[in-house]
């Protein structure tokens, strides 16, 4: 069954407005839980790994919610370097890909309108609305290369479960949900775990724009290290998943 270009750009804002809006507001709840026991007068982070894994596995179970509800008519990608990677390997159009990537940036930034909204104030100052930043003593290199690796982690996951013909259609949602979960696991006390270009455009926008702290510096690390890993796993599954010709 086909679906028009009209309703697939839908899914894609409406599916990475719900991913971004409940991972990054589970990131914004939980920093102002900890900060409320331990305040510090400075920007807020998130306490210990208990607090990391809630937020990872927030976004790693909308993903699956997502992506088994608009799988079917857009693919769920709700990722930039998802789309970007399927783009380098011809297995989405051109004109499609690049609706998706504006759909995305869209319903990326109205979540975070969304979670300014509700936790106001406070989720500026004390969560940057669940914006990324690398960790304390994490230089730009490590975090540009942590970001490359959990986005290859994933986008090769997609690839072999989701794009390949071959695969089993039954498992998708729930092997992409579950490798979000546990690459964001690993990443969020380097990085914050972004492997969404979208993801981290948004709150770092916002948060800005309502007067927090701009972190546009950093952008790059979340925009180029997403879609280089993606880039590199769509590539390499493509090749490795070619049967040898009789």
């Amino acid at each position: 069954m086909e679906y028009s270009l009209n309703k697939k750009i839908i899914s894609e804002l409406v599916g990475t407005f719900l991913l971004v809006f409940f991972g990054t507001g589970s990131a914004v709840g939980a920093a102002l839980m900890v900060n409320k026991f331990i305040p510090h007068g400075g920007i807020g982070g998130l306490g210990g790994f208990s607090e990391w894994l809630a937020v990872s596995w927030g976004f790693g179970i909308t993903a699956i919610g997502v992506i088994y509800v608009f799988g079917k008519i857009s693919g769920g990608h709700v990722n930039p370097a998802v789309t970007i990677g399927l783009l380098a390997t011809k297995n989405i159009f051109l004109k499609d890909g690049i609706c998706y990537i504006i759909a995305q940036f869209i319903g990326a930034t109205i979540a975070s309108i969304a979670v300014f909204t509700i936790f106001g104030e406070p989720g500026v100052l004390i969560g940057q609305l669940g914006a990324n930043a690398p960790a304390h003593g994490i230089s730009y290199l490590q975090g540009f290369l942590a970001e490359i690796v959990g986005t290859f982690f994933l986008v090769l996951v997609v690839m072999g479960v989701a794009v390949d013909k071959k695969a089993d259609p039954g498992i998708y949602g729930l092997t992409i949900g579950l490798t979000i979960g546990i690459a964001l696991t690993f990443l969020g006390p380097i990085t914050g775990g972004c492997i969404n270009p979208a993801r981290g455009f948004s709150p770092m926008l916002i948060d800005f724009l309502t007067g927090g702290v701009n972190l546009f510096g950093y952008y790059p690390m979340f925009l180029f290290g997403p879609i280089i890993g993606g880039v590199i796993a769509a590539v390499l599954y493509n090749f490795i998943s070619q049967p040898n010709a009789e």
